[in-house]
């Protein structure tokens, strides 16, 4: 199971108006809440486990790189996102969730993490069943905090703005993922990456560069 979508590029987009979110360098880690059982599961884009002594033991071993996340997760994010979802009324039609977060430091890339570099968690996304993921506009509304991905645009999906990311003008260094319409099934997504981070991909894995690309 893919427990989150492969993001294309702008190429077939709808387009149109938009929030832009700085992509983090990082690995995808997600995690499962329930009103009924809290926090309970959590891991990968591809794989779950349960939230309990066991299942982080199974986790650290499957993932020996990301072993850090439950304690960043747990002291820095799950208190004040369970808050939101027990407190906000737009949220009490629903009884789970799932928050996405994405889980670097200050020298991980592509997905490799240095063991010794202090580790932090930002939350991107947030999916609500059966309704689907939260929209942008209503993401930063009610989940927009420093702990939250940093919305560098808004406004109209143009072939100067892609560009323009690309050449470094907006102080990202992988790119961004832009956002558009309610959520839902009215939701949209497209990333656009870095001339700069390219070069840092070509030199580091040659000819499978493109596995980490657009």
């Amino acid at each position: 199971m893919l427990h989150y979508p492969k993001i294309p590029d702008t190429r077939g987009c709808p387009g149109g108006r938009c929030l832009a979110f700085e992509k983090y360098d990082g690995t995808n880690l997600y995690w499962a809440w329930d009103r009924e059982f809290g926090w309970h599961r959590f891991g990968t884009r591809r794989d779950e486990f349960a939230l309990s002594p066991v299942g982080i033991e199974r986790f650290t071993q499957a993932h020996a790189h990301l072993r850090e996340s439950v304690e960043v997760f747990r002291s820095c994010l799950a208190d004040g996102i369970e808050k939101l979802l027990t407190d906000r009324e737009a949220f009490r039609a629903f009884d789970r969730f799932k928050a996405f977060t994405e889980f670097f430091g200050p020298n991980s890339f592509a997905g490799l993490h240095k063991a010794d570099d202090p580790k932090q968690l930002v939350l991107f996304d947030v999916w609500a069943e059966p309704f689907g993921m939260i929209g942008p506009e209503q993401f930063v509304a009610e989940f927009g905090h420093p702990a939250s991905a940093r919305v560098v645009y808004r406004g109209k999906l143009t072939g100067k703005f892609a560009e323009d990311v690309r050449q470094g003008k907006y102080g990202v260094q992988e790119g961004v993922v832009c956002k558009g319409g309610s959520g839902g099934d009215n939701l949209w997504m497209a990333k656009i990456k870095t001339y700069a981070y390219l070069d840092k991909l070509k030199a580091a894995f040659a000819d499978r560069w493109e596995d980490f690309w657009e």
